[in-house]
């Protein structure tokens, strides 16, 4: 079991900033892939980023690449994402999750998954 936590959102006006933070616990995460999904109001959860833990290898979708840079810490066992010039398009609950699978940007390959955190941006 892997068990996660995410903290870091709220309310930000367009074109600020906001990071994103995920505690992990449980396994060793050496051979997990870690991402972050956002769902908005009446839409369906979607891939925004995902890091490789042992190597660091990214992916982003490109809705947000140049804008978002996703992150971990092996000593803190935490994953970050942090998320510049934001837009009103960004407004979702953002989700935590972790998979085995090999850059994986379907939903349905993570098995693990955070509670959620809400980010706002105002135009």
């Amino acid at each position: 079991q892997v068990q996660l936590v995410e903290s870091g959102g709220g309310l930000v006006q367009a074109g600020g900033s906001l990071r994103l933070s995920c505690a992990a616990s449980g396994r060793t995460l050496s051979s997990y892939v870690m991402g972050w999904f956002r769902q908005a109001p009446g839409k369906e959860r979607g891939f925004v980023a995902s890091i490789t833990w042992s190597a660091g290898s990214t992916d982003y979708a490109d809705s947000v690449k140049g804008r978002f840079t996703i992150s971990r810490d092996k000593n803190k066992n935490t994953v970050t994402l942090q998320m510049n010039s934001l837009e009103p398009e960004d407004t979702a609950v953002y989700y935590c999750a972790a998979t085995t699978f090999w850059r994986t940007r379907r939903m349905n390959d993570y098995s693990y998954w955070g509670q959620g955190t809400q980010v706002t941006v105002s135009s």
